[in-house]
């Protein structure tokens, strides 16, 4: 502020009790309390705050009110105080009304008006935090979800037309950002919803929107039961592992990464990820993969599965499985070296026959173990875990000539 401002009073009127600054665009909530939109959405789209910030109560509904008449009145001042630097703002464009989301929404289900309903419904939700709510609060994301679970529904002209609505309506459910509530309902529809996300995901001609099934799956997954995701079908992990070895975005590696690493705790899943070929899969992309980001939640994948037995037995056949998991110790970072050091424990304790431990010691395994426990790298448990290692086997691995002679002195007795 000027010196020429600091000598005019703003109306506190005129200024909005979130931000403490001049309002630009007066709304009221529902709590009678006028609030500069900005603000008041900003507030209002972290899923923490329901309630209206001054009075406290709790909001059962988000419509915001313009107050045409504190706009006016704010621009005039603006006007009349133009001399010592108040500029007079814009009159703000309205946002999307309820009734006219709905008006879309019935335009959706008339064939020469589909694709330019859909195409418009999609910019309103990426316009603002507030948009995405009132577009969900209408109910559109199970009429989307009905679109994309049967795509033919829309009687379009063509099956490629029908796609390119579906994915469309992928997008658009992504964009939306939707409450838990939401996510939640999408998830329980007698799992109809997630046969069709694993069809996008299946698709080959449209990357982008096999993107979108991927991250809208990983935010459902993030929010319902465990119980609810051990019900989840074989190709289900086949399609995710598919989008592991395309490598279409490292935002969609993650995601899919996430997704697995979230639901593989439960039920069989484990194994369904294994019977899917995830395992070499992951053990290539630490072969050719240097973002540490990708590194630790392979890792992490990982040792989930080696935690079964079919899990190890495939890490084992591969190669370059147990060289690869060693090589990562130190070279990574420390929550990488705790992971490889994890899913080493699990080969060592319940997969470690004559062979594995005598590649173990070759491929220097058993040094690197050593070595961790005389330096302060990962944490107390990581060198408990290589300590538990080294005692399982000392019988075989504490003599050897494999061990560098200035590391046998950190062999645990």
């Amino acid at each position: 502020m000027s010196d020429s401002e600091k000598c005019i009073e703003i109306p506190s009127f005129f200024v909005c009790p979130i931000s403490l600054e001049i309002m630009k665009d007066p709304v009221i909530l529902s709590t009678g309390i006028t609030y500069d939109r900005e603000s008041i959405e900003k507030w209002l789209s972290n899923k923490k705050n329901d309630t209206c910030p001054i009075t406290k109560q709790v909001l059962t509904d988000i419509e915001l009110t313009p107050n045409h008449t504190l706009r006016r009145l704010i621009q005039s001042w603006c006007t009349i105080n133009a001399p010592f630097g108040f500029e007079r703002f814009p009159t703000p464009r309205l946002p999307v009304s309820k009734p006219q989301i709905l008006k879309l929404l019935q335009d959706l289900k008339t064939p020469n008006l589909q694709m330019k309903s859909l195409k418009r419904l999609k910019t309103i939700v990426l316009e603002s935090d507030m948009n995405k709510r009132s577009v969900e609060a209408v109910g559109a994301a199970e009429y989307l979800a009905d679109v994309i679970t049967n795509p033919n529904s829309t009687n379009m002209t063509s099956s490629s037309a029908a796609g390119e609505f579906s994915d469309e309506a992928v997008s658009i459910l992504y964009h939306l950002h939707m409450s838990q509530t939401g996510l939640k309902a999408l998830f329980g529809r007698n799992g109809e919803f997630i046969e069709a996300l694993t069809r996008t995901m299946q698709r080959t001609d449209n990357d982008e929107s096999r993107t979108y099934a991927v991250l809208l799956l990983k935010s459902m997954m993030e929010v319902v039961e465990p119980v609810q995701v051990m019900s989840l079908k074989p190709h289900f992990f086949t399609e995710l592992t598919r989008i592991l070895v395309n490598q279409i975005s490292q935002k969609t590696t993650k995601a899919a990464m996430k997704l697995l690493i979230g639901v593989c705790p439960w039920g069989r899943n484990r194994v369904k990820t294994v019977e899917a070929g995830a395992v070499p899969v992951l053990v290539d992309i630490l072969l050719d993969n240097t973002e540490k980001r990708i590194i630790e939640m392979v890792l992490m994948l990982l040792h989930q599965l080696c935690l079964c037995a079919d899990g190890r037995a495939e890490l084992l056949k591969h190669g370059a499985g147990l060289a690869v998991v060693s090589k990562k110790i130190f070279r990574v970072s420390a929550v990488a070296s705790e992971r490889a050091v994890r899913i080493l424990h699990s080969i060592a304790k319940f997969s470690g026959n004559a062979s594995v431990l005598q590649e173990m010691l070759q491929l220097g395994v058993v040094g690197k173990l050593c070595f961790l426990l005389q330096v302060d790298y990962c944490g107390s448990k990581t060198s408990e875990k290589a300590r538990e290692i080294l005692k399982m086997h000392s019988r075989v691995w504490k003599n050897s000539s494999c061990i560098p002679y200035n590391l046998v002195s950190s062999y645990p007795s």
